[in-house]
């Protein structure tokens, strides 16, 4: 299966994000996945792409050319795709991809997880769609979510569209099973728990 990645190109994130990354790929390619990726070599990115092939899996790169010409292209993936800009950049990723796993990043990363996740509200695909958050960071999205839900803004199948997760096992379980799993942001455990 040829699972994309998207993730965090920036370099002044804590550490953590990127040792997530780099653990991703390592699994990803253990259990036989290729990886589809931006084609960048910094941050999450380029930790994810070595992890994966040094576990001896295989790279997908897709990347603009105006990130090539600042030299951070992994000239090292097995299939290095060079586009015109990020729109083509996204829409190759996507064809080349059977399941998309999100880790925390920016606004970069959020488009990405938007243009998936509405065109499978919509019923564009039905690949599975997974978000690795193990620390939160994306509570505040889940919540305006379901806020825009209760104002009627959302379907109610944009929740049935998602999996939410914090352990990478379990990210694995539902890219290979395309099984649709909620699990409560920090909040709602806090509320439940207290």
């Amino acid at each position: 299966m040829n699972v994309c990645v998207y993730c965090s190109s920036s370099e002044k994130i804590d550490r953590k994000y990127v040792k997530l990354a780099e653990e991703v790929g390592d699994r990803l390619a253990r259990r036989g996945h290729t990886l589809v990726s931006g084609g960048a070599t910094v941050s999450c990115m380029g930790a994810v792409t070595r992890a994966a092939r040094a576990a001896g899996g295989r790279t997908i790169g897709v990347i603009p050319q105006t990130l090539v010409d600042i030299e951070i292209a992994d000239r090292d993936s097995d299939e290095l795709i060079v586009t015109a800009d990020m729109r083509e950049r996204k829409g190759i990723m996507d064809a080349r991809s059977d399941a998309f796993l999100v880790l925390p990043g920016g606004i970069g990363t959020l488009e990405e997880l938007f243009e998936i996740w509405s065109s499978r509200v919509l019923g564009l695909h039905d690949r599975p769609l997974v978000v690795l958050d193990p620390w939160g960071l994306f509570d505040p999205l889940r919540k305006l979510i379901d806020d825009l839900y209760e104002s009627g803004f959302t379907r109610a199948n944009v929740f049935d569209a998602i999996s939410w997760t914090s352990s990478v096992d379990e990210a694995f379980h539902l890219l290979e099973s395309g099984t649709v799993h909620l699990e409560p942001s920090a909040g709602e455990v806090g509320e439940a728990g207290g």
